[in-house]
């Protein structure tokens, strides 16, 4: 029966592990190219999204060469 619980509460920890981890990487990624100056190479979509924590309006550009998107803050 301990033997039991112990394996319960490992996998319980791993979980939670797993999910802070994936919870920080999410959370890098999107932040990563959010700035003020778009760099060269990415070019304007219509894609525009609202911000749930800010309440800003992000402007997505994206780089056709490299696949990579660029979040831009527009007022």
């Amino acid at each position: 029966m301990t033997r039991l619980a112990v394996i319960y509460i490992f996998v319980e920890l791993i979980l939670i592990i797993f999910a802070v981890i994936t919870f920080v990487v999410w959370d890098k990624r999107y932040r990563k190219n959010h700035g003020i100056d778009v760099p060269r190479g990415f070019e304007k979509t219509e894609e525009v999204s609202l911000d749930p924590n800010s309440g800003e309006k992000l402007r997505v550009y994206f780089n056709s060469k490299t696949g990579e998107r660029f979040y831009h803050t527009e007022k």
